[in-house]
């Protein structure tokens, strides 16, 4: 199994446009110590000829170009990407879907009913492609045995619920319910690999901890430090687990749980907000997860399992 990363911030990229806090003033004033980033968004391929997208976020042109894999130019209009995993109806999630709207063919498109209801009503971006390429939409279920994807052989996809936010336009805006959010296992049978998918987690509960531990390799929520992160600065009145993403330090917070896992456990954050001092390469905070062991997503980052 083949992981590589398209984005690795949360939503308005590293720098975000009009952000001055400490991180965005010291990259626009040429600090090495930071390297910029987009959006958050994967791809993965078991055979490296069929790749499933996960979240089309607004840099998805910048990040195709960027990984050329994923234009093998077999014909006049061609992409490897043979489908579309949305994780959340979140715009910087789902935006980059507009900028696919050329696709000779609807998208195979795989979202949970509830993320389909909100960008077919709040944000309705369903709506919208049917004037163009079109999607065909498959439900995502999170019961079972999980499910495979046509034309993207080799994997097997297990969706499971996360305590986290729906978007401003969902009707379930902080009363989060199964299906706003998911994470998902991505298990390569021919080898047992497994890696475990979850850039928005707010909430640690048993299945989520269940699959973190089944896994060869987390990829996991990395948004914010600490929990009143933004609120210190300036920039919200909101706590980060109010925005559905657990802080990294603190009791109860990210670090402690990835400090349990098994040592051969590979361990990455993803979906980091322009404010987290995790992005000083050289900052105390930095230090510290590199001292756990633990890893720190970047745009092009790649990982195989």
């Amino acid at each position: 199994m083949k992981v590589h990363v398209l984005g690795s911030a949360a939503g308005g990229g590293f720098p975000q446009w009009n952000c001055n806090c400490p991180n965005c003033d010291a990259w626009r004033r040429g600090s090495k110590r930071f390297r910029a980033r987009t959006q958050s968004s994967i791809t993965v391929s078991g055979d490296d000829s069929n790749w499933v997208l996960f979240n089309a976020s607004p840099d998805i042109l910048q990040q195709i170009r960027s990984f050329p894999t994923l234009q093998p130019a077999r014909s006049l209009r061609d992409t490897a990407i043979r489908a579309i995993f949305l994780m959340d109806a979140q715009i910087d999630h789902t935006t980059g879907l507009y900028m696919l709207r050329e696709h000779r063919q609807p998208h195979e498109l795989w979202c949970h009913a509830l993320v389909r209801e909100d960008l077919s009503s709040g944000n309705p971006l369903f709506k919208v492609l049917a004037h163009y390429c079109g999607v065909n939409w498959h439900d995502v279920p999170l019961q079972g045995d999980g499910f495979a994807m046509p034309g993207v052989p080799g994997l097997h996809f297990t969706a499971l619920p996360l305590i986290s936010n729906a978007p401003p336009y969902s009707p379930h805006r902080d009363r989060p319910q199964p299906g706003d959010n998911v994470g998902v296992t991505i298990l390569e049978p021919a080898t047992g690999k497994r890696l475990f998918y979850a850039p928005g987690l707010g909430q640690m509960e048993p299945h989520v901890w269940a699959a973190m531990q089944a896994a060869d390799c987390v990829l996991v929520d990395g948004t914010l430090w600490t929990e009143d992160e933004m609120i210190a600065l300036g920039a919200s009145q909101k706590t980060s687990r109010a925005m559905g993403h657990m802080p990294q330090s603190g009791p109860g917070g990210m670090l402690e749980w990835l400090d349990q896992l098994p040592a051969s456990t590979r361990k990455v954050l993803i979906h980091i907000n322009n404010t987290n001092p995790i992005l000083d390469e050289e900052g105390p905070q930095r230090q510290a997860l590199t001292q756990r062991g633990i890893e720190v997503a970047y745009d092009g980052m790649e990982i195989n399992l």
